[in-house]
């Protein structure tokens, strides 16, 4: 399975939305470089497909837009909640893991777009394993498992 990167984006402060930068770098082990969300931990990083946000705008007549919803890569083709924990994609330079297949709805989520939030039910979370430069229109591969030795 493969797919590409719509956007990139972060912010400085938690709690808003995410502006699209032209460029990001993927720090091993820390996340987006600059993003406040980024550090260590198993959720350095946050992947929505741009499916999920077409189809909460039709349903809503919304005109949500990648970051909106707070994620740092909005992805395309890719069937993001279908992963496995564990899985690594290939993004740009970079290769992540997925850590996380959205949030327990029992858990406060503070952020929302005019009163909707995706990532809880439609976004992954990840860790970078390697570090590396993304942009938008990058290729997302979906690597191979390991086989162990």
């Amino acid at each position: 399975m493969k797919g590409r990167v719509v956007a990139i984006s972060l912010s400085k402060q938690r709690g808003v939305s995410k502006r699209n930068i032209s460029k990001g770098y993927l720090k091993e082990g820390h996340g987006l470089d600059g993003d406040a969300h980024s550090g260590k931990g198993s959720k350095q990083i946050s992947l929505l497909a741009v499916e999920s946000i077409k189809r909460l705008n039709e349903e809503k007549k919304m005109d949500a837009s990648p970051g909106d919803f707070a994620e740092n890569i909005t992805t395309e083709g890719v069937n993001l909640i279908q992963l496995a924990v564990g899985t690594r994609l290939k993004i740009g330079k970079a290769v992540i893991e997925v850590t996380q297949i959205g949030k327990d709805p029992g858990l406060s989520h503070k952020f929302s777009y005019q009163g909707h939030s995706l990532l809880p039910s439609a976004g992954i979370f990840a860790r970078v394993i390697e570090s590396g430069k993304v942009n938008p229109g990058d290729e997302i591969l979906v690597l191979p498992k390991e086989r162990k030795k």
